[in-house]
């Protein structure tokens, strides 16, 4: 089983999240079901919080002056029944300014998913790796559908 703890560090998520803990740990369940995902212990975090918070963090951990929509913090702390896998940050204002053109939800699915992603061994840095996790987020964003 895959579980989140969700802290809210922005009152504007939970103006359409209203119990984002619940959301994403439902949608953790179906995952967790999935083939390749069904024997995962997984446990991580995810902060939701805004431009301004997500700037200090891109600057500290990136050395980018600017907010990003999502950052991953990959660890590996074992206990007796999960493996604490990392947090996640997302942006409210980036999430909402994409929504716009998508579903809010479609695209905070998207971010946890791809921050997740992240945290179990998952990057972007060359062509067939970006493929490869691009297609996984697209097989995970269906079983949501």
């Amino acid at each position: 089983m895959i579980k989140a703890n969700v802290i809210s560090g922005h009152s504007n998520w939970t103006k359409i999240l209203k119990n984002p803990n619940d959301y994403l740990n439902k949608r953790l369940k179906i995952l967790s079901k999935e083939p390749s995902f069904k024997s995962k212990n997984h446990e991580f975090s995810v902060l939701l919080t805004n431009n301004k918070k997500m700037k200090k963090l891109n600057l500290k951990f990136r050395k980018k002056n600017k907010p990003t929509d999502v950052l991953s913090f990959p660890i590996e702390i074992k206990d007796k029944k999960f493996l604490y896998v990392g947090d996640i940050a997302i942006s409210y204002e980036i999430i909402k300014n994409r929504s716009k053109e998508k579903n809010f939800f479609t695209e905070f699915d998207r971010m946890w998913i791809h921050g997740y992603l992240h945290l179990i061994g998952y990057d972007h840095k060359q062509l067939d790796d970006f493929i490869k996790m691009h297609r996984k987020e697209k097989s995970i964003l269906k079983l949501f559908s």
